[in-house]
């Protein structure tokens, strides 16, 4: 299966598109200058700066030991963008930094382009304690690996290419147990990059370095069984997985394949996550299905949300199974958009005791009376600045998967999207229909209002997500779209066909609902999927739930934990809709009834500086 990924997607989401919006104002907000700081610096070349201050401190600090490991998201950030959008402005951007890396790596003489010194992966191989020096070279092999992949940039791949002789010529004289310590320090995803550059140039050099970067002390304990997961650094782990993954892609060797289905088993599978599909604290791997002791003020590490967001991409493409796509939903609204980029309005007239933007939380609290803590633009730069940047460079992924003249919803969002199938052209545009039969967004929206039928069949907050998908194509084109039935919904969808309801669509695909005909332009399919309240239990403690609504997990607005009495009710009985709607939109909110005091719940998307609890104990 592939996923439909590129300009061939046009993303239309309000909220995907805020996220992208904010991203791109950031990533050219930045100075190249201050991005290339510790590579000049490492070259010998920080008279560029003229005596100027340099602008970016916290891990990208010349101090600092990871310095110079965001500017590799950056280039894949702009990359992606570019693939998706083209952006040609922030493409000729990356270039002229891509170009800058080059002679960078010309001053240092031996293929060397990073931003720290050769010595950093001499000290590890000799047992020296030095920060992940591997992680922060691999960021920069990333970024110039996705120029190449995604902005065709020659350039990228000729410095990539000359910075891989380095590691061959370190890694000669290693023996297997010399390597295996040197992999012991994170190494983030060289296993990945070393399949990249093997995909692309087909150099056995890489297939050497793939053997050499074989983390057996991970991988072999997996393959048998082992949980070498519980309690282990979760971020470490994951982007070795998924080198695993792309080395079985471009070789087809079934070891790797095993590797990364193994992994997803003991991370996912055997373990349970958080009700916000997060599963780590203090970016560590929970014990299985035993999370009620690791509430906490760092829970669901972003970097962790991504590269497993990532995983699960891949693992779908493979398989096919639903439950890889309902994971990366789960993960994306309660982890990439509840994490990055908070956007908050206020009312007219009043004032509040906190910003109404948030850049990146690296860590999602869940403990009861915490707070998400917003890291700054030019001050900070911890990892999860890195995967902010390259999460919310694109929000067209995850939409469109096609197996053959099989089309496969992912995600759903606006979109209009252009693919073959049995050889025709095909336009297919998805709208979200809000069911508001209004258009006025806000007081200075425009004062136009036609009458709609919608605004009186729907009185009240109608709690079903309609997704309507028109289809335009040459003459006939025959193909089947299979509609995910995400795992949140508690009752049957309903499917209309040009104004006819279809009571029997083909459920051969579990977890999915096909229509297979002669499709011309026009056609109009209508998908409704019923949304409603339901709780999920803290694996651990059944006494402590979380509230979602359809994909959305619910936060109540509490200074500290708080109990619900339940008086012999189910606790999704005591939730009521709570200013359920306001101008043209319906919203998501909700109010508890029968306890006093009463408690607002919002999604954990929109909460920004407010203390908030995700899981409620309760008294049945």
């Amino acid at each position: 299966m592939n996923r439909l990924i590129g300009s061939n997607i046009v993303l239309k989401d309000e909220l995907f598109l805020q996220k992208e919006a904010a991203n791109r104002s950031y990533l050219m907000e930045l100075q190249s200058g201050a991005l290339l700081q510790n590579y000049y610096l490492e070259a010998g070349l920080g008279h560029v700066f003229n005596g100027k201050k340099l602008l970016h401190s916290g891990w990208e600090d010349p101090t600092c030991q990871l310095r110079g490991h965001f500017l590799g998201h950056y280039l894949s950030a702009c990359a992606v963008r570019y693939h998706a959008t083209e952006d040609h402005e922030l493409l000729a951007k990356a270039d002229a930094i891509v170009h800058e890396l080059r002679i960078c790596q010309l001053e240092n003489g031996n293929g060397w382009a990073a931003s720290i010194p050769e010595k950093y992966l001499h000290w590890i191989a000799r047992g020296k304690g030095v920060w992940a020096p591997h992680y922060t070279v691999h960021k920069t092999f990333l970024g110039l690996v996705d120029m190449y992949r995604y902005a065709h940039n020659e350039e990228a791949l000729l410095i990539a290419n000359d910075f891989a002789k380095w590691f061959l010529t370190y890694t000669d004289d290693k023996s297997r147990e010399e390597m295996d310590n040197i992999l012991d320090v994170e190494t983030g995803g060289m296993l990945e990059i070393w399949a990249d550059l093997y995909e692309f140039t087909k150099d056995d050099m890489y297939l050497t370095l793939i053997d050499r970067y074989d983390r057996h002390r991970l991988f072999d304990p997996l393959l048998e069984g082992v949980d070498v997961l519980t309690n282990m650094h979760a971020n470490t782990t994951i982007p070795e997985a998924i080198g695993a993954a792309r080395v079985y892609e471009v070789t087809g060797m079934e070891r790797y394949r095993d590797i990364a289905l193994r992994y997803w088993d003991l991370a996912v599978t055997k373990r349970g996550y958080f009700v916000t599909g997060g599963q780590t604290n203090g970016e560590i791997w929970t014990p299985m299905f035993n999370m009620a002791n690791r509430l906490g003020d760092k829970n669901q590490e972003h970097c962790t949300v991504y590269n497993m967001i990532r995983l699960a991409d891949i693992l779908f493409t493979w398989t096919g199974d639903h439950q890889y796509v309902d994971y990366i939903e789960q993960n994306l609204y309660n982890g990439i958009v509840s994490q990055g980029y908070f956007h908050g309005s206020v009312t007219n007239g009043q004032e509040y005791d906190y910003p109404t933007d948030g850049l990146i939380t690296y860590f999602q609290p869940l403990r009861a009376g915490a707070k998400k803590g917003w890291g700054t633009k030019f001050s900070d730069f911890f990892c999860c600045h890195g995967t902010l940047v390259q999460a919310n460079a694109a929000h067209n992924r995850y939409l469109f998967y096609q197996d053959g003249d099989a089309l496969f919803t992912g995600i759903y969002a606006d979109a209009e999207l252009t693919f073959e199938a049995a050889g025709k052209t095909v336009h297919l545009t998805e709208t979200r229909d809000t069911l508001s039969g209004s258009f006025h967004s806000s007081s200075t929206s425009s004062a136009g209002q036609s009458i709609r039928e919608a605004t009186h069949l729907y009185e009240n907050q109608p709690d079903c997500m309609k997704q309507v998908f028109t289809v335009s194509t040459e003459g006939e084109a025959e193909f089947t779209i299979n509609f995910r039935l995400p795992k949140w919904l508690k009752k049957d969808p309903v499917i209309y066909v040009n104004g006819q309801e279809v009571t029997d669509p083909d459920a051969s695909i579990e977890g999915y609902l096909g229509i297979h005909r002669a499709f011309v332009t026009g056609d109009v399919i209508e998908l409704f999927l019923p949304l409603t309240l339901y709780t999920t239990p803290l694996d651990g403690d059944s006494d402590m739930v979380a509230f979602s609504y359809g994909p959305f997990v619910l936060a109540g607005l509490c200074d500290a934990e708080r109990t619900l009495y339940l008086h012999g009710n189910a606790p999704e009985d005591l939730l009521v809709h709570d200013n359920e709607r306001e101008w043209g939109s319906w919203k998501n909110t909700f109010k508890t009834k029968g306890q006093d005091p009463a408690i607002r719940l919002v999604p954990l998307h929109e909460i920004g500086y407010e203390r908030y609890q995700v899981y409620f104990p309760v008294v049945r």
